[in-house]
């Protein structure tokens, strides 16, 4: 196998641990997905192979759902973050109590 499409694989698999982190609710587990994936990319950047072999190429292709999948995946979770956040923040302490008293 060329190196090319061994560094895809690495990125394809990254991207398959960083959906199932998603899924998941650990923070740290996410993370470590993500540092995974950069280090993936960076290594199909490095070889350059991409931009020339049309076996490369094709795979790239047939991993851009996969990315985008992550992508929307994670807007949305930001997004829900960010409305709880949002909510908690309107309700004020009248309806949530501290958590310590004074």
């Amino acid at each position: 196998m060329p190196l090319g499409l061994a560094a895809l694989d690495e990125l394809n698999a990254a991207f398959e641990e960083l959906r199932g982190a998603l899924d998941g609710v650990d923070a740290a587990e996410i993370e470590a997905a993500t540092q995974r994936i950069a280090k993936a990319a960076s290594a199909v950047r490095a070889i350059g192979v991409w931009r020339s072999d049309e076996a490369v190429k094709d795979r790239l292709k047939a991993l851009q759902p996969l990315m985008e999948s992550a992508r929307i995946r994670t807007n949305l979770l930001a997004d829900h973050a960010n409305q709880r956040l949002a909510i908690l923040a309107a309700q004020g302490a009248e309806t949530a109590p501290l958590v310590y008293g004074r």
